[in-house]
């Protein structure tokens, strides 16, 4: 049975000891999700210089190549979370990503890299929305918010340990071959093999796991088992993968494929005016195909699961929660990769030394953020059903100095401690604004929300911060400016929380009315 056990009055509840020890788990995954993510960073001024690439090219390596179709596979795939067994699902997308990170290591050009990184990408979009259905179906909700931190403290310390182990064996592996050892590998190459492999062996531990009763953590109905999951993801898939979904548009009649058509065609529109104007073509091209597929995506929910796109897509208070985290998203992962390169070419550290400081700061500063900012977020919540999104107003506005201060130092010991309580005090905000965007949907819908919550930290967050700082680096000749040109969303950021804050009340308290207003049985 589920992890939590309720008093006779059917309200408390607490975490048993099993959910906690599935929260241990998904926490390791979290932990390789990030280090087969973050590893690049440590490596990027190695794999600039070998592959011949610029600032902006490391950027869309890092962001875009990986988060464009992170965003794209994670709404499928967050569908079939909610459909299919969720254990399974995320001991497939393990294996995946640790395979293609692995093979990472045996790219030779920036194309074979970005191609490595998709796949990494698609991999990990099975990761968090299984995750976060599974504890939500574990943890009651007066402990959700918590839970979601803990889990999301993966995120930092995973990146924080791929700098370390990625600063130590690159640099210990150039110094040992400084032509390149075994297989003709060079330093770069091999750390990614590293980081890669282990995960494999994780991904028979989560396939040991058992899957809870869905929504029975709420004292409502298990909903009944889909009879077709996979015929159903193949058809998400239609939805979204472009050129499928003028297939699936179709299938929706005239009207739909005429909206469809309507809204390719204002996205090729910008793309080309982008290009024209001299921006590069990988980046805008993947980021038009991202958009037009998530429009795409949202037309068809609304023709076949009204209750779905009127919780998610038709609640105003969801997505401001989205666009309020995803902008924090857009300075947090921009920071976070490109504070290794600052640290090597500016202030001429070592990747060892750099890797050691950056990554053992990160990981406490995101760990110590993160879960205390889910502890305060979940007490602010007791007397205030918006009392979440004060962690998340936070989380926009007091890092700012922090990061400014950073990518302006000159010495090491200005940029490090600046680094530590900008990454401090913005990580609060995950583990609040994920609770808040759970709150707001029915169980069979979480998965679906997940993966919609990650459109917001991928497509604005990680495939156009990292991107925008190394472009307007290569153009200004500077990485302090590329960064710092980035604050300019912060008021925009703080525009979107306070909205949220102001909306949630209402949307919460209406979930189910909503819901039934469109069909759905509740």
């Amino acid at each position: 049975m589920a992890g939590t056990v309720a008093d006779a009055g059917g309200g408390e509840q607490q975490a048993s000891r099993y959910a906690w020890y599935v929260l241990g788990i998904l926490f390791v995954v979290y932990v390789l999700n990030f280090i087969d993510r973050q590893v690049i960073s440590i490596l990027a001024e190695d794999i600039k210089r070998d592959l011949h690439l610029k600032d902006e090219d490391l950027g869309f390596l890092y962001g875009t190549a990986f988060g464009v179709f992170y965003a794209l596979f994670g709404i499928p795939l967050g569908r079939l979370a909610d459909s299919w067994h969720r254990v399974r699902l995320m001991t497939v997308g393990l294996a995946l990503w640790s395979t293609m990170t692995a093979l990472s290591g045996f790219s030779r050009t920036g194309g074979q890299l970005a191609l490595a990184r998709i796949g990494v990408g698609v991999g990990e979009a099975t990761a968090s929305p299984s995750a976060y259905s599974l504890i939500s179906d574990y943890f009651p909700k007066r402990l959700r918010a918590t839970a979601l931190s803990i889990y999301s403290a993966g995120l930092y310390v995973g990146g924080g340990v791929s700098l370390f182990i990625g600063g130590l064996i690159v640099q210990g592996w150039n110094r040992a071959w400084p032509g390149g050892g075994p297989l003709g590998l060079v330093g770069w190459q091999a750390a990614f093999l590293a980081v890669g492999l282990p995960g494999l062996i994780v991904a028979g531990w989560i396939a040991t796991l058992r899957e809870p009763i869905r929504g029975l953590v709420e004292g409502l109905p298990e909903p009944e088992r889909h009879p077709a999951p996979f015929q159903a993801f193949f058809a998400e898939l239609l939805t979204i993968i472009p050129p499928l979904t003028l297939i699936g548009a179709a299938r929706g009649g005239v009207r739909a494929l005429l909206v469809n058509l309507a809204g390719l065609a204002v996205v090729v529109g910008v793309v080309a005016l982008l290009i024209v104007l001299g921006e590069p073509k990988p980046q805008w091209l993947a980021v038009g195909t991202g958009v037009y597929a998530v429009f795409s995506w949202g037309c068809a929910l609304r023709r076949r699961d009204p209750a779905t796109f009127a919780l998610i897509v038709g609640t105003p208070a969801f997505l401001c929660t989205v666009v309020a985290y995803g902008l924090n998203a857009f300075l947090s992962y921009a920071a976070n990769f490109w504070a290794a390169p600052y640290a090597l070419r500016t202030l001429g550290e070592t990747p060892a030394r750099a890797g050691l400081l950056l990554g053992s700061s990160g990981a406490l500063a995101g760990f110590l953020g993160v879960t205390i900012g889910g502890v305060v977020a979940d007490r602010l919540r007791r007397g205030n059903p918006a009392g979440r999104l004060i962690v998340v107003m936070v989380g926009a506005c007091v890092p700012v100095p922090f990061l400014i201060a950073a990518f302006t130092a000159s010495d090491v010991w200005v940029f490090y401690p600046c680094l530590f309580l900008a990454g401090i005090t913005a990580s609060g905000a995950l583990g609040s604004a994920a609770a808040t965007t759970q709150d707001l949907v029915l169980p069979r819908m979480r998965g679906t929300a997940t993966a919609t919550f990650f459109i917001g930290t991928t497509l604005l967050g990680l495939a156009m911060g990292p991107y925008l700082a190394g472009r307007i680096s290569t153009l200004s000749g500077s990485l302090s400016v590329g960064m710092l040109s980035l604050l300019a969303v912060v008021p925009l950021t703080l525009g979107c929380a306070v909205a949220a804050y102001r909306l949630v009340p209402a949307a919460e308290a209406s979930r189910e009315a909503r819901a039934r207003a469109v069909g759905e049985v509740v």
